[in-house]
């Protein structure tokens, strides 16, 4: 029996990579997407011949069908497990009290990079998982999606950063539930508080509370309880120091709100075809 194979963006550092060393200690072949070329091939070689790499920038639709099908031929023709797990802070300050105009004098357009890496890819990474979930032995797969804290709750310093963590939430409860009943595929999203990786500044390392940080293990707990279960999907866990809570959507303002959303699909469906 082959070995269940695992793509995970943002492979090469924080969760991705802790993923990707738990996943390995289990028996799985792993291999790690991300725009560091030096440290992904450096770690590739470290983790063995179950390990592998490939350099995708993910907000490139080419590199990202490159990954999936890289992913696919090297796991020996099945891909188990996708973690759209890469991610960026807010490439500009939307609260700058200077301007930024051009020579017209008008507003240049924001910096939409985050937004671009952190949700558009995650979408398409979904999007083309599904080709490759109906080539596998038996059709179907996991995705987990790492969104955060900020993706249930304001953040204020980084709101492209929220704005797109809201959204992995959000296309979680959307695609969840259809595509383990289409396609045999479970969506879940993790939504981690503050969790120390290499990857911190310096002055955060130093000032922030030992005990408001929330251990890797936590995150490696979920990324367990939604690959055992066939059966969770569309779920959101939250994660906080030791604790991984799976959080429901807000409850139905009245009746007309439910039957809207759950109710009417039949009459949606017709409408889309």
């Amino acid at each position: 029996m082959s070995k269940h194979v695992a793509l995970i963006t943002g492979g090469a550092s924080g969760i991705g990579l802790a993923v990707t060393k738990h996943l390995l200690s289990e028996g799985w072949k792993v291999v790690m997407a991300d725009i560091n070329d030096k440290l992904g091939q450096k770690l590739s070689e470290e983790l063995g011949h179950d390990a592998s790499f490939v350099r995708a920038d993910i907000t490139v639709f080419a590199d990202q069908i490159a990954m999936f099908k890289y992913a696919f031929t090297w796991g020996g023709n099945r891909l188990d497990f996708f973690a759209a797990n890469a991610g960026v802070d807010d490439k500009q300050n939307m609260h700058a009290t200077g301007e930024d105009l051009d020579e017209n004098g008008d507003p240049r357009p924001l910096d939409l990079t985050t937004m671009d890496v952190d949700l558009i890819a995650v979408m398409q990474g979904c999007w083309i998982y599904k080709h490759y979930a109906r080539k596998n032995p038996t059709r179907g797969g996991k995705i987990i999606i790492t969104s955060s804290v900020a993706g249930l709750y304001a953040s204020p310093i980084n709101p492209q950063y929220g704005t797109a963590k809201h959204g992995c939430v959000g296309l979680t409860r959307c695609i969840g539930p259809p595509f383990l009943e289409a396609e045999n595929i479970t969506v879940n999203v993790i939504c981690p508080a503050f969790i120390m990786t290499e990857l911190c500044p310096p002055k955060i390392r130093d000032l922030y509370p030992k005990d408001q940080i929330t251990p890797m293990e936590t995150a490696l707990n979920a990324y367990d309880m939604f690959l055992n279960d066939d059966t969770l999907t569309g779920q959101v866990a939250e994660l906080s120091i030791e604790k991984v809570i799976l959080r429901k959507q807000i409850e139905y303002a009245n009746e007309n709100q439910r039957w809207m959303l759950e109710d009417a699909l039949k009459v949606w469906r017709q409408a889309y075809g």
